[in-house]
């Protein structure tokens, strides 16, 4: 077998500052690699999960200049867990603004998880400012696919005992809609209601997106700021299905189907399933589908890491 792929060595960012997007909201951002490399923006996950210093490391510093932000209301980005002016749309303006601020005419979009959500739509609403995509567990902000983490009779066949402890703080007359229940607690203003609702939930995702336990993510999901920001953000996405029609996303295809596009996706994924990606892939025969057979839902499983460094490569003209 051919030895996987992992990460470049660690590397700084050579630029960095703060964006202004209005509503209130200022971006942390930041560029790494060879400033005259081909451009390229990574899009994190959640919403509300941010990025990190190991996200550089998925572009040859050699060919690539990346840019890097945390999206409205996480990580490094101001208000913390704020979800005023936090849509969709909002966060595809700030795509816009921020290539603006690299000073480029397009770049390769990069998104996982939700980042892949972003990704789409981001590049379906500018199809000239994308010259290509690399996406992982794709997501599709469809009713089935959130039905599948928030209700009975989806991953929890596969966590019956995550499963309990992540509806624990939900009395049961209240279960039937587990994404309404958690939104209230998590307005609540009570701050201890509402970190006990951020923790359950933050951690029921950390427990599902690897193939196998990894308790340094579990333990790091349930960190009070952490925790907030992605349970508070993800919630109100989920609401909203992401503010996208029925759809929307497939259709949109037709847009970008000239791009080049990778799709790097777990077989035992249990956070973001297979069929999205295959959905995805059937509307788009162009895109290159490579289902890992040993792998789960995160960026950091080996066979994910090994799909994604190779696809970067790939593209990097």
């Amino acid at each position: 077998m051919t030895e996987r792929r992992t990460l470049y060595p660690p590397i700084e960012p050579y630029r960095s500052g703060r964006l202004d997007v209005g509503d209130g909201h200022s971006l942390y951002w930041e560029m790494s690699g060879n400033p005259d490399g081909k451009p390229a923006v990574f899009l994190h996950g959640g919403p509300g999960a941010g990025c990190s210093p190991e996200h550089r490391r998925l572009f040859d510093p050699e060919r690539y200049n990346v840019l890097l932000f945390d999206q409205r209301g996480c990580g490094r980005s101001t208000p913390h867990a704020s979800l005023e002016a936090n849509t969709t749309w909002d966060l595809v303006a700030d795509i816009e603004r921020l290539r603006a601020v690299a000073g480029v005419e397009s770049w390769l979009v990069f998104g996982g998880s939700w980042g892949s959500t972003l990704a789409l739509a981001y590049a379906e609403a500018h199809p000239a400012r994308a010259t290509g995509l690399v996406l992982r567990g794709v997501f599709l902000f469809r009713q089935s696919e959130v039905d599948w983490l928030y209700r009975p009779g989806g991953a929890s066949l596969l966590y019956p005992d995550k499963w309990e402890a992540f509806v624990a703080p939900i009395p049961e007359a209240e279960r039937g809609d587990l994404v309404e229940a958690f939104r209230r607690r998590l307005h609540d203003p009570d701050a201890a209601v509402q970190r006990e609702a951020a923790r359950a939930w933050s951690k029921w995702e950390a427990e599902t997106v690897t193939l196998l336990p990894n308790p340094r993510l579990v333990a790091q999901s349930v960190g009070d700021l952490y925790a907030v920001a992605i349970a508070r953000i993800e919630n109100h996405y989920m609401a909203n299905l992401g503010w996208l029609e029925p759809g929307q996303l497939l259709r949109g295809v037709e847009a970008i189907r000239h791009l080049p596009c990778i799709i790097v996706q777990g077989r035992h994924d249990c956070c973001t399933p297979p069929q999205a990606a295959w959905d995805l892939h059937s509307a788009w025969p162009e895109s290159d589908l490579r289902i890992v057979p040993d792998a789960g839902h995160s960026f950091s499983e080996p066979g994910i890491l090994d799909g994604l460094v190779r696809a970067t490569d790939e593209l990097a003209g």
